[in-house]
C-alpha cells in the first residue's frame, strides 16, 4: 500500500499501519455503492486512468462528485504545513487520513522543510481533512501552523485519488 522506500518510516511503522484504516460505516458503503451504481449506469462512465494521477471522467470521480453535488459543493484547498513534519511519517499519514476520508489529491516535502499539497473533495471532507492537518498529524509529528491558500469551490475534481509527490 505504501512505498518501501518512504523516507523515515521504518517498515514496523509502516506494518503497524495495516488494518488501522477502518471499514467504511453501512451507510459510507450504501452512498458508495449508490454512486457507482449511478455513474455506471451514464454511457462512458467508466473512463479513463493515468498515471499523472489525473483523471479522465473516471467512475471514482464520477462516484464522488454524484454525492457531493447532492449534499453540498465541491471545494478545493492547497496547504502548507510547518514544524516538525519531515521525517515522522508525514506524508503517508496524510495519505492513509486522506484515503480514509475520500478525499482526492497529493502531498509532498519542500526544501524548506513543511509539507505542502492539495485536497479536493466534497466540503464537509476537505474540511475534516484540514482539521486532521491543522491538530493532528503523524504521530511524531509537531504542527506549529498550518496556512490554507487559494480555498475555492471547484465543478469536479482534478485527481482520482490522493498520492504523495517527490
Amino acid at each position: 500500500m505504501f512505498p518501501s522506500t518512504a523516507v523515515g518510516c521504518s517498515p514496523l511503522t509502516r506494518s503497524s499501519l495495516r488494518g488501522a484504516v477502518s471499514a467504511p460505516s453501512a451507510r459510507e458503503a450504501a452512498a458508495y455503492a449508490l454512486s457507482l451504481s449511478l455513474s455506471r449506469s451514464r454511457p462512458g462512465a467508466a473512463g479513463s486512468w493515468s498515471t499523472s494521477g489525473r483523471h479522465s471522467d473516471s467512475s471514482f470521480a464520477a462516484a464522488m462528485s454524484a454525492p457531493a453535488k447532492a449534499s453540498g459543493a465541491l471545494r478545493s484547498v492547497d496547504y502548507e504545513v510547518f514544524g516538525r513534519v519531515q521525517g515522522v511519517c508525514f506524508r503517508m499519514y496524510t495519505e492513509q487520513e486522506a484515503k480514509k476520508l475520500g478525499v482526492v489529491g497529493w502531498v509532498k516535502n519542500t526544501s524548506q522543510g513543511t509539507v505542502t499539497g492539495q485536497v479536493q473533495g466534497p466540503e464537509e471532507k476537505v474540511n475534516e481533512m484540514k482539521s486532521w492537518l491543522s491538530k493532528v498529524g503523524s504521530p511524531s509529528s509537531r504542527i506549529d501552523k498550518t496556512s490554507f491558500s487559494n480555498e475555492k469551490e471547484i465543478s469536479k475534481l482534478d485527481f482520482s485519488d490522493f498520492n504523495t509527490r517527490y
